[in-house]
């Protein structure tokens, strides 16, 4: 029997994939696609997570899709909340009728003869065989079975409930417990203040802080743009305010890092209280923007602080006992329950095995092509997000490059398309230039970026819109091949040197 074919594979159903279905079915509306899904519901790191406080660190009017305006009342947006717009957006449009639930890819194989990909699905009947003229991975870049988890000393011994907030038990109950929080992180300063409400008393314990900026839960400007413009409109113009205040601090992170420094200390400082060590707590030894700014809505954790419904403890764990954690300085914290909220694990490509006639890829030595596709990659692409932004911004823009790729193969009856690249002439950078810890674990595993046009991620969303929308497709890079050269894929180099994609 053969296999069932489309013309676009999508992998994942989270955020970029919903994404990617709807400019697939406006912009390629002649073109057959599927979403394969390997869990049981759409929604990705939205469905995936469910601790308390779980919510977006960007903005939702950037988080959110361009062509689905975000209406809820807060732009700093709780999980629930981001899920429902998810499901909302993929049954207005009917993307969900194109996903396939408990459809986990796990093998991928671009045959150079018949000039298309050979996909393996595991699914709860078996193991189903697809075919496929574009391969398209919107997996995100992390691991969804289990989240990174350091070995400590003597938690053998511990007899009080540890949890990782990757896998948040359904009925945990927590009111009125002593809970220790480990971590410094976007998962730990929204747990820290989420339960606060309810604990007895939470500890952040953190090894050494991490930047915190508070943003108001809700967008000042908002109401006032919905009253005086039509909601296209507003839309727009609160988009695109936010897109340049995030491009704004973030260049002024990079260009004047003493000044946010201070910038983000009086900020801080403006809600804690009186006398507080602020810079034991809250002074990183790093520059503003080597890790992500942890954003807090209308500054909770501080005000829990405040409160007194939370503690920051700053030191190194020498061990757990029966009851607790022993820190190297002999302070001991009393905890009913620990939260490991220690990172999540980064993973290339949703661990798909890629190969090309018969010569498996490995992620980690490639090279990005624009940020959307793998060098000598033969119809593949992959969504990925900013760092320094929100996600939906370089996921969407990815999203509309294949599409405009696809459209103009067809146009010119192309049927491969190939990043040509001899990787031994690039320098090798790491993809994602953040000293993070869960980063660095991956850097290694990840593919690489170069200093090299085009070989690289601007991290700039305007740049990467004229790059994506305008640029050229034939750029002496990016090369094609029609009917005629079906046997046998061969690009050739901007230096025409001429190699075979491995």
């Amino acid at each position: 029997m053969p296999a069932t074919h489309f013309n676009v594979v999508v992998i994942g159903a989270g955020l970029s994939g919903i994404g990617a279905g709807y400019r697939l079915q406006t912009r390629c509306p002649g073109m057959s696609y599927v979403i394969f899904e390997g869990r049981a519901a759409l929604g990705g790191t939205w469905d995936l997570f469910r601790y308390p406080g779980v919510r977006s660190d960007s903005d939702m009017y950037t988080l959110g899709y361009p062509f689905r305006p975000w209406r809820g009342a807060k732009a700093i947006a709780d999980g629930p909340s981001i899920l429902s717009y998810l499901r909302e957006t993929a049954q207005e449009f009917g993307i969900d009728r194109h996903i396939r639930f408990k459809h986990r890819v796990v093998a991928a194989q671009w045959s150079s003869r018949e000039s298309r990909w050979q996909i393996e699905v595991e699914a709860e009947s078996g193991v189903g065989r697809y075919t496929c003229d574009f391969l398209y991975g919107c997996t995100g870049y992390y691991r969804y079975d289990f989240g990174y988890q350091p070995t400590f000393p003597g938690i053998e011994n511990y007899r009080g409930t540890f949890v990782h907030p990757q896998h948040w038990p359904e009925n945990l109950d927590y009111a009125g417990k002593r809970v220790v929080v480990i971590g410094s992180g976007a998962t730990a300063v929204t747990l820290v203040p989420a339960m606060s409400h309810t604990a007895g008393h939470v500890t952040m314990l953190q090894r050494s802080p991490s930047y915190i900026l508070s943003l108001p839960a809700h967008d000042p400007f908002v109401s006032l743009f919905r009253q005086v413009l039509p909601d296209h409109v507003a839309h727009r113009l609160l988009r695109w305010k936010n897109i340049l205040i995030t491009l704004g601090i973030f260049g002024l992170s990079r260009s004047a890092p003493e000044l946010t420094k201070w910038v983000i200390r009086y900020g801080a400082k403006q809600h804690l209280p009186p006398g507080y060590e602020l810079d034991k707590h809250f002074k990183p030894r790093y520059r503003p923007w080597d890790q992500r700014l942890c954003v807090v809505p209308d500054a909770d954790l501080f005000q829990a602080i405040g409160a007194g419904r939370v503690s920051v403890v700053t030191g190194q764990i020498d061990r757990f006992t029966e009851s607790g954690i022993r820190l190297t300085s002999e302070e001991e914290l009393a905890a009913d329950i620990v939260v490991s909220a220690t990172g999540l694990q980064m993973l290339a490509l949703g661990a798909i095995r890629l190969s090309v006639d018969a010569t498996l890829i490995d992620p980690a030595n490639c090279f990005i092509y624009k940020g959307v596709m793998l060098s000598n990659v033969p119809n593949f692409a992959f969504c990925f997000g900013y760092t320094n932004a929100s996600w939906t911004l370089h996921a969407d823009l990815a999203s509309t490059y294949v599409c405009r790729l696809l459209n103009y193969m067809q146009r010119h009856r192309f049927r491969t398309c190939v990043p040509a690249c001899n990787t031994a002439a690039l320098d090798r950078k790491p993809l994602l230039d953040l000293t993070s810890g869960y980063v660095q674990r991956a850097a290694e595993s990840l593919p690489k970026q170069s200093s090299k046009k085009p070989w690289f991620i601007r991290q700039n969303y305007l740049r990467d819109t004229l790059t994506m929308k305008l640029q050229r497709m034939e750029d002496g890079v990016l090369q094609f091949a029609g009917r005629q050269r079906t046997a046998e894929v061969r690009v050739r180099q901007p230096e025409a040197e001429t190699v075979k994609p491995r």
